[in-house]
């Protein structure tokens, strides 16, 4: 449910997977279902089951029918189903791999039972978490991208939940991309600007407000460029530009790398990916330690504000900037490289794969050889 135009770290998630796989294993098929405007196929292994929109939802879509997915599952013939989500795709694909007699991971990229709380109170947290541990407790496997995601799925039930950070493509998204002076022109910006920078959905939970008041207290000269996450709801400071989400990866990584620091406010962030392709791209980031980004970010690569509010940030903020930004940004993009690139992700990723089924295919062929 969370592959949507307009999406994020999820959707780049399954593309490079998708990608990836084709390169490295040409053996294996792989096939994408997600919600969309009609039923549909695009001809490259991606089908669209109709759903309808959510209000408010920024493009994403709540499918209703269990069955049409089912269906569809179970045409495609597959000898492993990943489910994104354990909303209607998930439960679909339980069925379908129970008809099929073939395994099912699901991969949990979302704390619901949190998310329940923010929006509708700490009352609500508690039976989430247990309907979010019983659905996932029925996966043949659980991956969680954080080892932050799989303590919150042991505290529901669901206790061998397999960490497994997600990666980011290094060649993609590097210093190498940075047209500093191109972007401060574009946004009307002196040179010496010290521009922060975030990009994501508009969601409640990013708590882009944080960021906003924090560059309205810090003023000059900073500014806040927002890529993706809407306009502030009140007036926007002076120092708080916007703009539209950017559906091509190398013009996001232009942007990011014409930045000076990534700013990230949420406190319960499964893993954030974003932010992990800011550090390759030479980003120094200022989070808050806590939630996934605890696990990626830490002092040698940027600096912790003490909490998720505009006071903290600002300080934080500030703080970053004495120290030396420059290798700051040298150490933020080695670790990207040394510990996130695709390859090793994927290479784990796949022999839990080939764990599951049983199957060959899913390994290096040098390691497909030597199981046989």
């Amino acid at each position: 449910m969370l592959y949507a135009p307009r999406s994020g770290g999820v959707k780049r998630y399954l593309s490079a997977k998708k990608a990836w796989l084709a390169r490295h294993r040409p053996d294996v098929r792989h096939s994408l279902v997600v919600p969309g405007a009609a039923d549909s196929h695009d001809g490259q292994g991606e089908w669209s089951i109709y759903a309808a929109p959510l209000p408010f939802g920024d493009g994403y879509r709540w499918p209703a029918s269990k069955t049409a997915w089912m269906s569809r599952l179970v045409r495609q013939r597959p000898s492993l189903i990943e489910a994104g989500d354990p909303y209607t795709p998930g439960l679909a694909a339980l069925r379908a791999g129970a008809r099929l007699g073939v395994p099912v991971i699901g991969f949990c990229h979302t704390d619901l039972a949190a998310l329940a709380a923010l929006h509708f109170g700490d009352w609500a947290q508690r039976p989430v978490q247990r309907r979010w541990g019983k659905i996932y407790g029925q996966f043949d496997r659980v991956v969680a991208p954080s080892r932050y995601i799989a303590e919150r799925l042991a505290e529901a039930g669901v206790a061998d939940a397999v960490a497994l950070p997600l990666g980011v493509d290094v060649s993609q998204f590097h210093p190498g991309r940075a047209e500093r002076e191109a972007v401060r022109r574009r946004l009307g910006l002196a040179p010496d600007r010290r521009l922060l920078v975030f990009a994501g959905r508009p969601a409640r939970e990013k708590k882009i407000d944080v960021l906003v008041e924090a560059a309205e207290r810090l003023g000059d000269p900073y500014t806040l460029l927002l890529i993706g996450a809407g306009a502030p709801e009140d007036a926007a400071p002076a120092n708080v530009l916007s703009l539209p989400y950017e559906r091509d990866a190398g013009g996001l990584a232009r942007l990011l790398a014409s930045c000076d620091a990534f700013v990230h406010a949420n406190d319960a962030e499964p893993f954030g990916l974003i932010t992990l392709e800011a550090m390759a791209c030479g980003l120094p980031v200022v989070a808050v330690c806590a939630g996934g980004l605890a696990e990626t970010v830490d002092e040698t690569v940027g600096q912790f504000a003490a909490r998720s509010a505009p006071g903290p940030f600002a300080e934080a903020i500030a703080g970053l900037f004495e120290r030396d930004m420059a290798a700051l940004s040298a150490a933020a993009r080695a670790r990207a490289v040394s510990r996130h690139g695709w390859d090793f992700v994927f290479e784990r990723l796949t022999g839990i794969y080939a764990e599951a089924t049983g199957n060959p295919a899913f390994l290096a062929r040098s390691l497909a050889l030597s199981a046989h």
